[in-house]
């Protein structure tokens, strides 16, 4: 296993020990490029009535760009819900199933 794939599995494990069966991530839409065929999008959850940031723990679990500069991931394509791809993809990665929210 190379340092890559070893950063994947540490990432899924923490996720897996924070989301549970039924939990809802928030995506926050943070830019869109000039074709829209490009997006950077912000997973959150709410504890505790506090926000909590998952973009860099859910960017390495999925093997996805973290973009530092809108604290999101690079989500690229288009004609369908981009967030609710984020999210999809996330529970197949966890094997578990996930809700979706807007902000």
């Amino acid at each position: 296993m190379n340092a890559k794939q070893l950063e994947q599995q540490q990432a899924i494990k923490e996720l897996k020990a924070l989301l549970k069966e039924g939990d809802t991530i928030f995506t926050v839409l943070k830019q869109v490029s000039g074709s829209g065929m490009y997006r950077h999008i912000q997973p959150i959850i709410i504890r505790n009535n506090e926000p909590l940031y998952l973009p860099w723990a859910v960017s390495k679990a999925l093997n996805w760009p973290y973009k530092a500069k809108t604290h999101a991931l690079g989500v690229s394509g288009c004609g369908m819900d981009m967030g609710f791809h984020l999210v999809h993809c996330l529970g197949h990665a966890l094997k578990i199933k996930l809700n979706q929210r807007w902000l």
